[in-house]
């Protein structure tokens, strides 16, 4: 598990190993979490980058008929 170390102004280095493997860019937005005294970060994404992302997923009995708008 990579470590880092919070410096005196507050700030974290994010390993490049773990940049690559989620391949976050310079300047990206990453909203924070925090949850019982856990942070997460999570990156922003766009939503281009989700285009196929359920692809083939099932929509059938989803809601009734009448549910629908």
């Amino acid at each position: 598990m990579p470590e880092v170390i919070l410096s005196p102004k507050y700030q974290i280095v994010i390993p490049k190993k773990v940049r690559e493997e989620v391949n976050l860019k310079s300047g990206q937005v990453i909203r924070l979490v925090v949850k019982e005294g856990i942070i997460s970060l999570i990156p922003d994404k766009p939503l281009k980058e989700f285009k196929g992302y359920l692809k083939g997923m099932r929509t059938g009995n989803l809601r009734e008929e009448k549910e629908r708008l």
